[in-house]
């Protein structure tokens, strides 16, 4: 029986799903039986949120392109300064900055949340939910898990690299070219819910002695109903915050 073959080029980021002798460099893939381009490309390791254009012999296609015998591929990550022209991207960009979090990824959750963007989060929640809430809510995946990824119903997410949550936040900022939309202690660090500005007579009877005594500024979460103020935690918020945002 003929075998038949197709020819792949990954740029940027995309090496990071690829063993050595795939990086960076054109390489051949023998075709069986009549795959999509989709599957083509997870099996060889590549999620499929993390592509954002296809060419196949010089011309964009979409997931459901079907591999023909002597294709040529080339498979582009998400950039800034490559030239479209008539060339198509899988998915439009999004402009939302809502995401969702997986087990892995608490204090991702916790540092996006102080730099004020909406991140859900549960560590109790199984794959299968992020997809869904991925999906029906319209929220960005961020996952250490390449596997959750490959799931169908997850059109935007991303493979997080760094294993340091410093380092994990710097790079969704990066990613998302979210430095510029940066509001921190909008949100609450326990549920994600929005901090609003309140009186002090409507929370002093919710507050330590020398909390009273000392402050007057004060923001509850609309969904937990969590206090928070400016005390000595602050200084440490701020501190990471600088840490986060020194690059």
């Amino acid at each position: 029986m003929r075998q038949n073959y197709a020819y792949f080029r990954f740029y940027g980021s995309l090496n990071d799903f690829l063993p050595s002798s795939k990086k960076q460099q054109k390489f051949t893939h023998l075709v069986r039986g009549n795959p999509s381009i989709k599957d083509t490309i997870e099996a060889l390791g590549v999620p499929h949120p993390e592509v954002e254009l296809i060419l196949a012999n010089a011309h964009s296609v979409d997931f459901s392109y079907y591999l023909q015998d002597g294709d040529r591929f080339s498979v582009y990550p998400h950039f800034t300064s490559l030239p479209l022209g008539s060339l198509q991207l899988l998915r439009p960009h999004w402009s939302l900055t809502r995401f969702v979090l997986d087990v892995h990824l608490g204090k991702l959750a916790a540092y996006l949340r102080l730099l004020g963007f909406d991140a859900w989060y549960r560590n109790d929640c199984d794959d299968e939910e992020l997809a869904i809430i991925s999906d029906s809510e319209e929220r960005i995946l961020l996952t250490r898990d390449r596997g959750l990824l490959k799931r169908k119903i997850v059109t935007y997410g991303y493979w997080v690299r760094a294993i340091n949550p410093i380092q994990q936040s710097r790079e969704v900022l990066q990613r998302y070219a979210l430095w510029e939309k940066i509001q921190p202690f909008q949100r609450c660090l326990r549920c994600n819910g929005k901090l609003v500005s309140v009186d002090y007579d409507e929370v002093s009877a919710r507050l330590p002695t020398k909390t009273r005594r000392y402050y007057r500024e004060f923001y509850l979460c609309q969904r937990c109903q969590q206090v928070y103020w400016q005390g000595a935690h602050y200084s440490d918020l701020q501190k990471l915050l600088d840490k986060i945002t020194s690059y």
